[in-house]
């Protein structure tokens, strides 16, 4: 049940027996008036209204702006006309003819919009009570300024709980997908990540192209490990290219509107032969930076395909700090001799030069390479929080 309907069944509530309360006053001292007749019309509209009007006060759906609006005229008129009824209503700080039934159709607007529409409404019956004075008294002042209150605040309550209702609707939508979640990798475990272990184990043992198989089994057992442990992976296409183990290459672009979580870009990176360790809260970028990162990551695991040789073992570290992201991409290849990268780029291959530092440079960062001979190479790849460079936006 909406945490609000409560509310609305009170509101319902109040201005049935404030329409009670009103009819009763005029009855008690009708003698006072000198047109009676005016404040008998006006509460016999009211009272037909209200009850007429029972269903619109229901409930949000039901509770229009068109109604509000119309609701709120009638409690205006009726401010206005009191001086019209009783000639004396201006010279004593007596009720008015709705009294406070007026304060529904202020307290409908706070319930309906919150606090911005409650001061709207209540700002035009202060105004619609000092005319009918014709002048400010403090009896006024006070009357008015207490509905002018507790109509704002009670429209701020209502804007809390319907943010706290939300909240928890989130938390709970967000358990009911872990707990499946949970359900689903232990069915997978029990049954397809042992038959691909198997599979594997098999068709190592078997040799030829039952081996073959098994390592494309053992490489499909780490990707939906990874898929079912972390659910990291966006919706993506199979690669062609699996030299380094890993299953998938291209993944969705993240959308423009928002931070992007680095961890769901460099997750189907991870294979047979690719480790990929990340923090476990979301590592959140720029989307524009966060998709240039990733592509430089993957221009530095195609280095390793192309010269450290299809048995290298490469792996790709996310580290998270409050002022950068740093991310570690290392390979247990050869290593690169030195002065190759300067003739790689006098010759015109400029992947790392342009791939990896070029990119990391127009974001503002840095990408450092270190590469020992027959020790392999590591690249750290330095992005700052908020970022410098044009592809950051």
């Amino acid at each position: 049940m909406s945490v609000e309907q409560p509310l609305w069944r009170a509101l319902t509530a109040y201005r049935v027996l404030t329409m009670a309360y009103a009819v009763l006053l005029f009855i008690s001292s009708r003698e006072k008036f000198e047109r009676p007749w005016v404040a008998v019309a006006f509460l016999a509209v009211m009272s037909v209204w209200t009850l007429a009007t029972l269903p619109k006060v229901a409930g949000a759906t039901s509770c229009t702006k068109r109604f509000l609006v119309a609701d709120l005229t009638v409690a205006l008129t009726g401010i206005l006309l009191t001086p019209l009824a009783d000639v004396h209503a201006q010279s004593f700080d007596g009720p008015t003819l709705p009294t406070i039934w007026t304060a529904g159709s202020v307290l409908a607007y706070a319930i309906k919009g919150g606090w911005r529409w409650a001061a709207f409404a209540s700002s035009l019956v202060a105004v619609a009570n000092i005319v009918e004075r014709g002048h400010p008294s403090r009896d006024t002042l006070h009357n008015v300024l207490l509905v002018w209150v507790a109509s704002i605040a009670i429209g701020y309550v209502v804007e809390v709980a319907r943010a706290s209702e939300r909240t928890l609707a989130r938390a709970l939508e967000i358990e009911a997908a872990t707990r499946e979640r949970e359900r689903l990798a232990r069915d997978i475990h029990d049954s397809v990540l042992q038959v691909l272990a198997m599979v594997q184990r098999r068709g190592t043992a078997l040799g030829g192209e039952a081996a073959e198989l098994g390592r494309m089994a053992g490489e499909q057992e780490v990707a939906l490990r990874t898929l079912v442990a972390g659910g990291l992976t966006r919706t993506s296409r199979v690669s062609e290219d699996e030299s380094l183990g890993a299953v998938v290459r291209e993944v969705d672009e993240p959308d423009d509107d928002g931070p992007a979580d680095l961890r769901a870009l460099l997750a189907p990176h991870a294979g047979a032969r690719v480790t990929f360790s990340e923090p476990g809260a979301p590592v959140l970028l720029a989307p524009g930076a966060a998709r240039e990162l990733a592509a430089a990551v993957s221009a530095a695991l195609d280095n390793v395909r192309r010269h450290a040789g299809d048995g290298a073992r490469a792996w790709i570290l996310v580290e998270d700090w409050p002022d950068e992201v740093i991310v570690t991409v290392r390979d247990d290849g050869p290593g690169i001799p030195d002065g190759r990268l300067a003739q790689a780029e006098g010759e015109g291959r400029l992947g790392v030069a342009q791939s990896i530092r070029g990119r990391l440079r127009d974001l503002g960062g840095t990408a450092e390479l270190v590469s020992v001979p027959g020790q392999g190479t590591e690249v750290e790849l330095k992005v700052p929080r908020v970022s410098r460079g044009k592809a950051g936006k």
